[in-house]
């Protein structure tokens, strides 16, 4: 007979409180970052998927994401509404805490993944085109993308694709997202002509430290249970984070003449963003690597993003699609079963395979939500316009599209 633990359910609940705080932490990120006239604007867009995530997620998108399976693909919708999901463990997941507690923890992954894409396209688009463009990624990419990689039966499970957190069902998948987006919507009324500087970084940096600690959450708490791999994967975040944010600032340094804070937030998000795929399956010292290797790059993918002429306002491409791609790499290199047992070993144990295999499952959410998702943002502009017309993009979306103004002047 399964019995529950205290402690795990204790600590999985607190890790799914830490993960709901990173969506509106997210919001201040993003929100220092635009113009004040769209401040609002940017943060709402990720404080509503709260509210719509947390509906899709209990009528179909758990059920979908988690259920029993169909063909590997997806989940059925027997759990439709939450029905037999209760207090009881779970027979598949997680098996010493309830699968209520289950479920509310991947509720709040959910629910940040489709608000990080809201930076690639922050400053231009209407809100009501956005709330049902988030619902139907969540739909069509997020969740079998999850069942695929962390359901019971999923295809890319099957084969062997690890993702400790959520380099591939997050990261990759919101990332791919936001580089369609940027595509389909266009650039910012401006865009290489005019300077979009941010307009409060003391936000931005408070929203950084915010994500950090739910990070700890995020990564450590999808050790589903209070134990060693959990503390290596908390250890493996910070030291990932720190990492990402002094080699971010030293780029800077070589390439500009100056640390800024606004690149040691992006090197601490690009550091912690990276790992996740591989938190839970490395040691210190190949965390310390993944981080000074995703300041390193993720700082050149966002310098680059003028000069390849897409405009992703906020570097969701450079920063988390290149972060949980080349985390999820970095994990076939850099895997052991020393650190985890229930791992692998990765190309420097002597495995090449499974490298190949993490290659395969890169290629495969890459190419799956980049498609899909320029699809579904094509249709939703043929039939409502996503961007809002020339003059409430002059004006701002705070007053444009939600009535307000953050600052009284």
């Amino acid at each position: 007979m399964q019995t529950i633990s205290s402690g795990d359910t204790a600590f999985i609940l607190a890790s799914a409180g830490l993960v709901l705080l990173m969506t509106p932490a997210l919001g201040l990120f993003y929100g220092g970052m635009v113009r004040n006239k769209n401040v609002l604007a940017t943060i709402m867009q990720s404080f509503i998927m709260i509210a719509l995530i947390s509906f899709e997620w209990v009528f179909i998108g758990y059920s979908m994401s988690f259920g029993p399976d169909v063909g590997g693909f997806i989940g059925d919708l027997s759990w439709f509404g939450l029905r037999g999901v209760g207090a009881a463990p779970s027979n598949t997941y997680a098996t010493t805490i309830p699968h209520m507690v289950f479920m509310i923890y991947q509720c709040m992954f959910a629910i940040i993944t489709p608000a990080l894409i809201t930076g690639a396209f922050a400053e231009r688009m209407k809100f009501g085109p956005f709330v049902v463009f988030s619902i139907l990624w969540a739909v069509l990419v997020y969740n079998p993308v999850c069942h695929w990689i962390w359901g019971s039966g999923g295809w890319l499970g099957q084969r062997g694709v690890l993702d400790f957190a959520g380099g591939l069902v997050v990261h990759l998948t919101s990332g791919a997202a936001a580089l369609a987006a940027a595509l389909v919507v266009g650039p910012r009324k401006g865009f290489k002509k005019e300077s979009f500087l941010p307009h409060n970084l003391p936000m931005t940096l408070l929203g950084t430290g915010l994500l950090w600690f739910g990070w700890f959450g995020f990564n450590g708490g999808s050790a589903l249970a209070a134990n060693g791999v959990a503390a290596t994967a908390f250890v493996a975040t910070h030291l990932a984070g720190m990492a990402g944010m002094a080699s971010w600032c030293c780029m800077e340094k070589i390439r500009q003449g100056n640390a800024t804070t606004l690149g040691a937030a992006s090197g601490a998000i690009a550091g912690l963003a990276t790992v996740t795929p591989a938190a839970g399956f490395v040691g210190p010292i190949s965390a310390i690597i993944i981080g000074l290797l995703a300041g390193i790059l993720c700082y050149t993918a966002v310098s680059m993003k003028n000069r390849l002429g897409y405009d992703d306002s906020l570097d969701v491409v450079g920063i988390h699609g290149l972060g949980g791609l080349l985390g999820t790499l970095c994990l076939g290199i850099f895997a052991s079963k020393l650190v985890n047992p229930d791992g692998a070993d990765g190309l420097l144990a002597g495995n090449p395979t499974f490298f190949a295999t993490e290659a395969f499952g890169v290629f495969i959410v890459l190419t799956y939500a980049f498609a899909v998702s320029f699809v579904l943002l094509k249709v939703i502009n043929a039939v409502f316009r996503l961007r809002v017309s020339l003059e409430d993009e002059v004006q701002g979306l705070d007053l444009s599209q939600h009535s307000e103004t953050a600052y009284n002047e």
